[in-house]
């Protein structure tokens, strides 16, 4: 069994001892919250805001996004963590979710992100109004959450993305650090590539106690997808090539006995609900090599004229 992981950094507050403590969670209901549920009502790439029933990964670790696009729970008595919010639409279905598991919005204390995209962070100022709590982001993507515009050296800044609402960055996560929140402690990796802020997480959750004993180690990764606007060319800029070969490095290494991302499809995960391979070791070095392999293509067309 994996022990809980120790933290190494705190960030200043975190603790959140200061505010109210919220009930713990109640037990799962027994109809429409379950992953095989989400796997029959979703397919494998899906409408990035149709909604989708939550379903609890493991332990404290839930699901509460939407068919296309992932938002991650991390829930405990001191207050919870959510990763990502989807679209402004997607939002409202996250905060739906939140509910029907009975967590009450407010009792959210921040929301973190995995790359400054509209299809991810586009419903920030959604949740933030609706939980008040504290933005958490990366340096290079804290820009572009509160001016709403993506920066002039994202590869997909000329792609027509829409403008987000601003929101107020409280907290910026530097690469390595580790946020805490009562038993809650999640690691910022930062693996820039597909976008300049883009951050992956990892934290271990453990089953309730009155189940069979498991601990698993969760990856959160970025997309890391090598796609850009049509005008962009990723060998015009070899100092992005070479930061997003070292961010698939660094994904290959990550603690990871389970991989989530921002897209579900991305990893396969309506695949591995169906068949039971959600936890199966080496899915983070599987996810970096498929990566490293599509960017050695894109590379390559662009050299061939294409």
């Amino acid at each position: 069994m994996f022990a809980r992981i120790a933290p190494l950094l705190l960030l200043a507050g975190c603790t959140a001892a200061h505010t109210p403590q919220p009930a713990a969670l109640p037990a799962l209901p027994q109809a429409g919250l379950s992953s095989t549920q989400f796997a029959e009502q979703c397919e494998p790439w899906d409408e990035w805001d149709k909604p989708a029933p939550p379903f609890r990964i493991l332990g404290n670790s839930w699901y509460v996004g939407t068919c296309g696009i992932a938002s991650i729970l991390i829930a405990d008595p001191a207050g919870h963590v959510l990763i990502d919010s989807g679209t402004e639409k997607g939002a409202e279905v996250v905060l739906a979710n939140l509910r029907t598991i009975g967590v009450d919005p407010k009792d959210v204390r921040y929301i973190l992100a995995s790359h400054e995209h509209f299809d991810h962070v586009g419903g920030h100022a959604v949740l933030a109004a609706a939980t008040g709590a504290e933005i958490v982001a990366s340096a290079e993507a804290a820009p572009v959450l509160q001016t709403g515009k993506v920066l002039p050296d994202d590869p997909q800044a000329d792609a027509g993305h829409p403008d987000m609402t601003p929101v107020t960055v409280a907290r910026i996560v530097a690469d390595g650090e580790v946020l805490t929140l009562g038993d809650i402690a999640i690691t910022a990796h930062l693996t820039p590539g597909h976008s300049p802020g883009a951050t992956s997480w990892t934290w271990t959750a453990c089953s309730d106690p009155d189940e069979p004993p498991v601990c698993r180690r969760l990856a959160y990764v970025d997309s890391l997808s090598p796609v850009s606007a049509d005008s962009y060319r990723f060998s015009d800029h070899p100092d992005v090539v070479g930061t997003f070969r070292s961010s698939l490095a660094r994904v290959a290494a990550l603690p990871c006995d389970e991989l989530l991302t921002p897209h579900p499809s991305a990893s396969q995960m309506i695949q591995k609900l169906r068949s039971g391979s959600l936890g199966v070791a080496g899915q983070c070095q599987a996810y970096a090599r498929a990566i490293g392999e599509r960017l050695d293509k894109r590379l390559a067309e662009e050299a061939a004229g294409g």
